[in-house]
């Protein structure tokens, strides 16, 4: 199979990647990254993009899966224009994209309380994305809305470590278990699996 990654360099997407290439079910990996990734492999392809002109790469966008795990924060982005750029806008265009060149699988990271009636906005973005997909009519969709990550050392944003601090230490008291924090080598292996296992002609929504 041929995979492709949108947001490869962010903690999930860099999990995903390292597995597909481990993975002999896949030959071909393509991802679409704004800055070149420092990976090398036989089966990798990087695609430097525009995300601003998605349309130019339309002929890029050929596959059998697409992994969409690109998102940010307000505080990344800018603003809430900005987010909603890149937490809405350039993953629908894409994934349009693909389903318009017959890519039969999605395969969407989401968020935990994704709710399209969300007063919210961070909620409402990703509730928004979950159902505008949905009418593309992909073979397969997978949708999965995970609790808080723990990331790479790296890359954990500013504040995660407290808030899954608190998080675990409520969780040992039988406290909060639906936002029991996540690995995100745990969450791409998840991805990956349910990608593999599951049935086509269907749309399923995966919560942890």
């Amino acid at each position: 199979m041929h995979a492709l990654v949108l947001g490869a360099s962010g903690a999930t997407g860099q999990e995903i990647v390292k597995l597909l290439l481990e993975d002999s079910n896949f030959t071909k990996v393509s991802v679409f990254v704004r800055r070149k990734i420092n990976i090398k492999h036989e089966k990798l392809i990087i695609h430097e993009i525009n995300f601003s002109k998605l349309s130019q790469y339309n002929s890029l966008v050929n596959g059998d899966i697409l992994f969409s795990s690109l998102g940010t924060t307000k505080k990344e982005a800018g603003g809430k224009n900005e987010q909603f750029l890149v937490d809405f806008t350039y993953q629908y265009e894409f994934a349009k994209m693909a389903f318009d060149n017959s890519v039969s699988h999605y395969s969407l990271i989401s968020s935990l309380g994704a709710n399209k009636n969300s007063f919210f906005f961070y909620p409402k973005i990703k509730g928004d994305l979950e159902e505008a997909v949905k009418s593309l009519n992909f073979k397969k969709i997978q949708i999965f809305q995970p609790p808080s990550l723990i990331r790479q050392s790296d890359l954990i944003r500013s504040g995660e470590k407290i808030s899954i601090k608190f998080l675990k230490a409520f969780n040992k008291l039988g406290l909060l278990k639906s936002l029991k924090p996540l690995l995100v080598k745990d969450l791409a292996k998840k991805i990956i699996d349910e990608a593999l296992t599951s049935n086509e002609d269907v749309i399923t929504t995966y919560k942890f």
